[in-house]
Order: structure tokens, then sequence, then C-alpha cells
């Protein structure tokens, strides 16, 4: 998040789009070369997804601060599908030369020779936390910086939940506890719980059940536990108190649960930005997801900064990731759209300025991180187009149609 991305890995994943791309202005950094060097010429073209307007417009003020600073040129473009229209450049051989990349995609494009490994090069490598640092390492190469990262959480109305006469106490801390606020939030014109119809959101109920895509390396997506997890979304679905975004009219869960439609989302730290800037008279807070029966479970997101490797900008374009991932700039960012910093120097800062939010950083604990393996993307694809039809679907009929593609990826 991933129309979102990036929202998913996109993350997102996934990203949902405030503008289109003109892929033959992103070769505007690039010379006919493909040799790699930085030119210190030209304009760097940066492509991101983006969760909304906050998103957009902090990347936009941050870069434009870095080209003044640097004497650089540097221009940002918003994809409205990322994974495609990144695609779509490289196979033109017109790529942007930085960009946001999900774990998920960095594998094939790592073998495929698309991507610099620029990360060892980095002069704050050592401050990133390891495990993002994990995520974004192919063949013991550190290709490209974190730039952020998000878990997920359960975002409640506290208007619509106080109206139906709940208090603290009654925040859901089980599945069975879930479900029976989700049908109280639940009215003609309401649902109680509203979520994107993706992997990337029913990933948390497999985490919960004690499941998950891979297990020590394995495909596991048939498991008895994530037919479980299945299971009891479709379950709610079919009696209504859960919904799909779309389902409702909204783009995603944060537009479902900005526009009151729900009263609950699932969703991760880039929906403060999100609410702030569309729907600020939203009051709400933030809670840890309720326990499964196999336990706390959620999925935690990142994206790196991804270099192409015939950029002839190379130089500029890794000071321009030191400048968009140090601390003061990390920090700005989380306070524009939410997420959290990717580096452990800014940790202290980010809890101090954002206490309302630790069930974001409680999450990171237990989360679980989507498959990277090349041709992860492909496989993650089919699932979500499959999970739309989860309400009149089979669990078991879907998850096994996933392992079989994802025993087709695992080395």
């Amino acid at each position: 998040m991933t129309r979102h991305i990036a929202r998913t890995w996109l993350g997102a994943g996934a990203l949902l789009a405030t503008g289109a791309l003109t892929l033959t202005a992103c070769g505007s950094g690039f010379d006919d070369s493909g040799s790699g060097e930085a030119s210190g010429s030209g304009s760097l073209s940066v492509l991101i997804g983006s969760s909304g307007d906050a998103e957009t417009q902090a990347v936009e003020e941050a870069v434009a601060a870095w080209s003044e600073e640097s004497g650089v040129d540097a221009q940002v473009q918003v994809a409205n599908d990322l994974p495609q229209q990144l695609s779509q450049g490289f196979a033109a051989g017109s790529p942007p030369d930085l960009f946001y990349l999900a774990p998920e995609a960095l594998a094939g494009y790592a073998e495929n020779g698309f991507i610099a490994p620029y990360g060892d090069d980095l002069a704050n490598k050592d401050d990133f936390y390891p495990s993002l640092v994990e995520n974004f390492t192919v063949d013991d190469s550190f290709f490209c910086a974190p730039k952020d990262f998000s878990t997920l959480a359960l975002i409640i109305n506290s208007d619509l939940w106080a109206a139906a006469g709940l208090t603290d106490a009654d925040i859901p801390t089980t599945w069975d506890e879930l479900a029976s606020v989700a049908q109280r939030l639940t009215t003609d014109g309401q649902v109680g719980l509203a979520f994107g119809a993706e992997y990337q959101r029913l990933g948390v109920f497999m985490a919960q059940a004690g499941g998950g895509l891979l297990t020590d390396g394995a495909a596991t997506a048939d498991s008895a536990e994530n037919v479980e997890a299945l299971q009891y979304v479709k379950t709610n679905l079919e009696n209504g108190s859960f919904a799909f975004a779309a389902d409702i009219g909204a783009g995603w869960g944060g537009e479902a649960f900005g526009t009151q439609a729900a009263a609950m989302t699932i969703e991760g730290n880039w929906i403060t930005g999100a609410l702030t800037a569309d729907y600020p008279d939203v009051n709400y807070l933030v809670a840890e997801l309720p326990e499964g029966p196999g336990g706390k479970g959620t999925l935690q997101f990142t994206n790196c900064w991804g270099l192409a490797a015939d950029s002839a900008n190379q130089e500029d374009a890794r000071a321009l990731v030191e400048y968009l991932t140090g601390t003061d700039q990390q920090l700005a960012f989380s306070e524009a759209f939410g997420p959290m910093p990717s580096i452990q120097s800014a940790a202290d800062a980010w809890t101090e300025a954002n206490p309302d939010l630790s069930a974001f950083l409680a999450g990171a604990d237990y989360a679980q991180f989507p498959p990277n393996l090349a041709g992860a993307a492909d496989v993650i694809t089919d699932f979500n187009a499959q999970i739309e039809s989860l309400r009149s679907g089979d669990p078991q009929s879907i998850l096994t149609g996933v392992q079989s593609n994802l025993e087709a990826i695992v080395p």
C-alpha cells in the first residue's frame, strides 16, 4: 500500500493517487549512456504513490527545499498505479530516478538489474531499524533506504462509539468482542467496521489466527489458521457488520471512516494525515487490534526510496534520499501524514509527539511483514482479486489458489 502501498506497502501499498504520471516525462533525468554515473545536470524525477493531498504536499515541499539548498532541480510526480507505471517505465527504458518501492517488488526488479544497490553507501545507513534493512536486502545487498514504516491498528470514531453507549471498557480485545461492537455500531446508514478488500488489511486476521502466507520460508497460505481467519471475516460480511470499503461507496477504509459510513476501520498511521486534511471534524481514537485465537497480530508496511540502476543522477539521488530520511524530515513527514520514522534516532521524539498513536508503535513488536519474494506482488494481486468476492466465496478455495501461486515462487 496497493491502489494504496503502500498505504499498504506502497504501502504500501498501493496508495491512493491525487495525480497522474506522464511516463515520457519520467526520463527527464537520464542520458542515453545507461552508465549509472552521476551527471550533476538535468532534473531528478521522483515518482511517488500518495495517501492523499497531505502526503503529496509534504513530499513536494521537502523535495523543493532540498532542491533550493542543493541547486539540483527535482520534480515530484504522483502515480495513479505505481506498480504498473514503474513497470512501464522500466520496460520503456525511461524510469524515474527515485521512486517509492515496495518490498514485494524489490527482488524482481533486483534480479532484472533495474535497481541500484545503494543502501550501504548512505551516511545514515546504521540508523535504520534492522528489520527494515532486512526487508530491503537481497543477496546480502542493502538496496534502498526505508522511507518510513507503519503498522495497522483499529481506528474508532469516538462520537459514534459514545452514541452507541460504548465506553473505553468496550474497546475490543478479542474477535468476539470486535464482532459484538461492530454489530452495535451498525445502523441503516452506517456499518460497524469497514476496510479495503485486500490481503494488506485481511492479513491482520490471518496473523491473529496464528497464520500467515509464509512460515519459516515455506508457503502456508492454505493453513487451517488462515481459513479460520477468512471465515471469520466472511461471517461478519454476511451479517452486515463488516463491509469492504468499495461496497459502501468508498475508495479506501479512511474515506469510509471519514465520511462516517463506517464507525471503525483498520488502517495505518497514514490515516491521521488524511483525516486532518479531509475530515477534520471526525473525532477518533487508535487502539491495538484485538487478539484472535492465535494471539496478537497486525501487518507492518514500509517502502524504500528505489533508485534506478540506469539513472544518470545517482550521486544527487543518494543525497536527496539522505535528506528525506534524516531525523528532522522524517519527523516532519510523520506530522504531515502519519508514518513512523524508519530511523531509530527519531523514535523518542516521535513517541513524545504522538502519545495518542502509541498503538501503532506497540504493533511493531508483533507485526508480520508481507512476503517480499520475487513474484510476490503478482501473488498478492491475484489474492486481492479473489478477496473481493469473499462474501459469496469459499475461503478454503481462495487460499488453495494462493497456496499454489506461492509455491511457484518460493525458492
